[in-house]
């Protein structure tokens, strides 16, 4: 059964990144967006469970939205106004949907990557 999962790691602590908001969202071939769902990450910097998995997970684009700006102001960190970075969209997609795609952000207040994880 596939499945889609991710975590965000704080790199400019080496912590993961708890209470980020994640917000994932669908995109059709014209570009129209649809939101599945909004969770946040828990002490681990993952979110609970998958966020799709199984029926729900069907082939095509979608786009992840970290609030990573908010994330690193409630954290108490230093921020420009505006921060240089503040809503991190991954946008990715899914060929198979019998596989298990895992999305991670590793972000700081400067930089951020990703890959696919398994």
């Amino acid at each position: 059964m596939g499945r889609l999962t991710t975590h965000v790691l704080d790199t400019s602590t080496g912590r993961p990144a708890a209470d980020v908001e994640v917000r994932l969202w669908s995109i059709a071939p014209t570009g129209e967006r649809r939101h599945l769902a909004t969770r946040h990450t828990n002490a681990d910097g993952r979110i609970d469970g998958a966020l799709l998995e199984g029926d729900a997970l069907v082939a095509g684009t979608y786009e992840l939205v970290f609030a990573a700006g908010a994330y690193f102001f409630l954290n108490g960190v230093d921020l420009p106004d505006p921060a240089f970075l503040d809503e991190i969209p991954l946008r990715f997609g899914i060929a198979d949907p019998n596989l298990h795609y895992h999305v991670p952000l590793l972000v700081s207040p400067w930089a951020y990557s990703t890959y696919r994880g398994s």
